[in-house]
């Protein structure tokens, strides 16, 4: 890489999100870095900002096709950022959405102790100022909403405790964290462990069939983080409870799930899922393991077309 990604320094750079202004080099670097810049696209127009949430300093992206109809919002999974999601960002320029998305505290460009919350409520008001950004944008409704893992988990707290409204579009939750594999095990081991250590070395898993981009993130990415905060642990063990006891809710979900999947417990996650909606819509890939949104380009192209059918 000829040029070292400094999040601070380029997060200091930045101004509002909804004010257009002139992007640093470091900015543009960055972009280009991955592939956010969309160089074969050359109607799409764009922005890169940020906006305040509670103690964070959010970093969020938006691009335009030359007539949208609709928008999309993206909610990254645990350990992604933005940078990471250039095949979804496509698939909904597309589609004809302005694309809205944002790096979640900790992560990414975004503020905040790496790859750490103090609790998923926090997320919660992510999402909200998420919204608020695209009323200032003034982003074509509806809003689809669309989240890969933790993503899917925060936008399910949303549909679960927040009334429907007339923004809001279809929702698209992508191998949707409720709880992890072998959560009874980890569980007991953070109780364990948790008043001694504050973070554990992160274990990097093949958790796509696309080896390109896990030897990316393994090894090239400089946004991810090496480290398990037990601070996240201890908020996903306090909010698994939160989704579990949730009355149900009119809405019905898209949801994509692989069958390969080793990160989410998806055999306990989809009957939890299936109980808590108005007839879902779910897809089950067999061959497809955990990071949908960047799985081999069959599989992609697979739960494209799905989606495709029900928000054209």
């Amino acid at each position: 890489m000829p040029q070292r990604i400094q999040p601070d320094l380029l997060r200091a750079q930045l101004g509002e999100l909804h004010a257009a202004t002139e992007l640093s080099p470091e900015a543009r670097h960055y972009q280009a870095y991955y592939g956010l810049d969309l160089p074969q696209r050359r109607d799409i127009h764009s922005r890169l900002g940020r906006f305040r949430v509670g103690d964070y300093d959010v970093v969020a992206q938006a691009w335009w096709p030359p007539q949208p109809y609709a928008s999309l919002l993206v909610m990254h999974g645990y350990y992604d950022h933005m940078g990471l999601y250039r095949h979804v960002v496509e698939w909904g320029l597309d589609m004809g959405f302005a694309v809205l998305a944002c790096d979640l505290p900790g992560h990414g460009l975004s503020s905040g102790p790496p790859a750490s919350i103090n609790e998923f409520e926090e997320y919660q008001a992510v999402l909200n100022g998420l919204f608020e950004q695209a009323r200032q944008l003034d982003l074509p409704r509806p809003w689809h909403l669309l989240g890969q893992s933790t993503g899917g988990a925060i936008l399910l707290d949303h549909l679960l405790h927040q009334p429907q409204n007339a923004e809001r579009g279809r929702t698209i939750l992508l191998a949707p964290l409720v709880r992890p594999r072998a959560w009874l095990r980890s569980r007991l081991s953070y109780e364990l462990v948790r008043r001694f250590v504050q973070q554990i070395p992160r274990s990097f898993s093949d958790n796509s069939s696309d080896t390109r981009f896990l030897q990316f993130v393994q090894t090239e990415d400089p946004l991810q983080a090496n480290i398990l905060p037990t601070a996240w642990v201890g908020a996903l063990s306090r909010w698994i409870p939160r989704i579990e006891k949730a009355t149900g809710s009119g809405e019905s979900p898209l949801i994509i799930q692989g069958e390969a999947d080793m990160t989410v417990d998806w055999q306990y996650n989809l009957p939890v899922l299936q109980s808590k909606f108005a007839a879902p819509e779910i897809l089950r890939l067999p061959a497809a393991r955990h990071h949908l949104v960047n799985e081999s380009e069959a599989l992609r192209q697979r739960y494209f077309a799905f989606l495709r059918e029900r928000l054209k």
